[in-house]
């Protein structure tokens, strides 16, 4: 079962596609928008694309744990999937995952310009790669 992270910002969303098994983080890309309806196209398409069965979204809880505004975003793009998609969404608390990213960006050699081009892409795999080590543990 292919399984897709979204990591959804204010003008990149980062996306990343499992391989078939549901195990291993696969495919990525970038969706390069401010309007939620053109993600949502995008994300849908992907999902028809690569047959997508379960989506994951990023959901920035604050250091604390508390939910801010960012986080209610993610919980009304959640709905608008579930119900455009009609596919499981699980929210999952990505603290720290962009400045992971960043970091594994800049340790592979990449310069601020090249990392904010992809840092998205690279944070929705993070996402995705704690959410696929979570199932395979309840397994």
């Amino acid at each position: 079962m292919r399984i897709m992270a979204i990591d959804y910002g204010d003008a990149h969303t980062g996306i990343a596609i499992s391989d078939r098994t549901g195990l291993l983080a696969g495919y990525t890309t970038t969706l390069h928008s401010r309007k939620q309806e053109t993600v949502v196209e995008g994300i849908g398409r992907l999902i028809g694309e690569y047959g997508v069965e379960e989506l994951v979204l990023g959901y920035p809880k604050n250091m604390d744990g508390t939910l801010g505004p960012r986080a209610e975003k993610a919980e009304a793009l959640a709905k608008v999937l579930e119900d455009a998609f009609h596919l499981p969404v699980a929210l999952w608390d990505e603290r720290r995952t962009t400045i992971d990213a960043h970091n594994i960006l800049a340790s592979a050699g990449k310069n601020a310009k090249k990392r904010k081009q992809t840092v998205d892409a690279v944070a929705a795999s993070l996402i995705l790669e704690g959410y696929l080590t979570f199932k395979r543990s309840r397994a």
